[in-house]
């Protein structure tokens, strides 16, 4: 597996973030979907990686600098075709790893409530995530589950 910055231009992973707001949108109603498009994605204050397989997109995820001390995960997703095949655990590592390098002393993530997100939050659970109140311009919602993890 091959993790890099990625600048949101390619058509594979034009589909894979389609495949993930599309998802997003069946499990959570649409004020309670906080994933980001691409123009979402294309800001200053937002790193985006990709992993790959050779010529084969697994997954991708992001890092949102929300102050100097504090950084956000976004878009973590793994192609369906490509789950549980280990990108989420490399995606998470580098990002950590990035968030450590950038001296963050805090990491925090949004992710779904309803059981579709439960492989999600076992992922960040494992890698030391606790359930936390909102965070940055997040608004209390029982479509969300907000967590955190000092580094």
């Amino acid at each position: 597996m091959h993790i890099r910055v990625d600048d949101l231009t390619g058509p594979e992973i034009h589909d894979l973030l389609e495949e993930h707001l599309q998802h997003m949108r069946q499990l959570s109603p649409p004020e309670s979907v906080h994933a980001l498009d691409l123009d979402g994605l294309r800001k200053p204050e937002i790193t985006f990686w990709t992993i790959w397989s050779g010529a084969e997109l697994l997954g991708s995820g992001a890092l949102k600098e929300l102050s100097a001390d504090h950084g956000e995960i976004k878009s973590m997703r793994t192609a369906t075709a490509h789950r549980n095949k280990g990108a989420a655990k490399a995606m998470m590592m580098h990002i950590l790893a990035e968030a450590r390098k950038r001296s963050y002393g805090r990491l925090s993530l949004e992710t779904g409530s309803v059981p579709g997100f439960e492989p999600a939050i076992k992922l960040y659970e494992g890698f030391g995530f606790a359930r936390c109140g909102p965070f940055a311009d997040y608004q209390e919602d029982p479509y969300s589950v907000f967590m955190t993890r000092t580094l």
